[in-house]
């Protein structure tokens, strides 16, 4: 069974657009994934875009694909693809990793997404996780702030509500409860759901972790 993979194709200068640039990049990745049986099902890329930039059409879309997909590998033909600046491309790196995706360079088939024993890599590494835990730490700081603000103001301070609380919840609950009570797996209720045009609260699709959540209460 071959595995399933995105590749990812990018060129800095509008002049290299019809060039041999794309062709070129396209053919490494192919034909790494036909010798390592991979199955490249979609091909995003950018047009003369640099590779210091993290706004990038292409991308964002590659991004969400793997978010909606669940395609776990990511074909470039090297690394100064996915990016040139150093602290760009650790950052990216990283957001490749908590998706739990990895990206291949396929010029020497190096996995860009293991962790790197270069000094400067791993600086940046830990310079965006102290970054990181600081965004946390202010967000934390923000939402207790306005709790305290809302209880000085109301006398009470809710977070949000449980689902079921909200007009339209009840009667998707007693399904889920009837589907439990007939012996439906989670999954295959969240799939029930989706079938039937049934939407989560915030009008997306259910999930396991959603249905699961939901039945612990009941």
């Amino acid at each position: 069974m071959k595995t399933k993979t995105f590749s990812y194709l990018r060129v800095s200068g509008k002049g290299q657009v019809d060039g041999d640039g794309f062709p070129r990049q396209r053919q490494s990745v192919t034909d790494y994934a036909r010798r390592n049986r991979m199955e490249i099902v979609t091909e995003f890329r950018d047009e003369g875009v640099s590779g210091a930039a993290f706004d990038r059409p292409g991308l964002t879309e590659l991004f969400v694909a793997i978010k909606a997909d669940g395609v776990k590998v990511v074909l470039v033909e090297k690394a100064d693809r996915l990016a040139r600046d150093l602290v760009v491309s650790e950052t990216l790196l990283a957001e490749f990793r908590k998706l739990g995706v990895k990206v291949v360079a396929a010029d020497g088939g190096t996995d860009l997404t293991v962790d790197s024993d270069d000094p400067s890599r791993k600086m940046i590494r830990q310079i965006l996780g102290v970054v990181s835990e600081w965004e946390k730490s202010c967000i934390v700081q923000k939402l207790r702030a306005a709790r305290i603000r809302s209880k000085e103001k109301t006398g009470r301070c809710e977070g949000r509500k449980p689902f079921g609380q909200k007009e339209g919840e009840t009667e998707i609950i007693s399904k889920i409860q009837n589907l439990r009570n007939d012996r439906l797996t989670i999954d295959e209720i969240a799939n029930r759901l989706n079938s039937e045009g049934i939407k989560t609260r915030s009008g997306g699709r259910w999930h396991f972790t959603q249905v699961r959540r939901i039945l612990a209460r009941l």
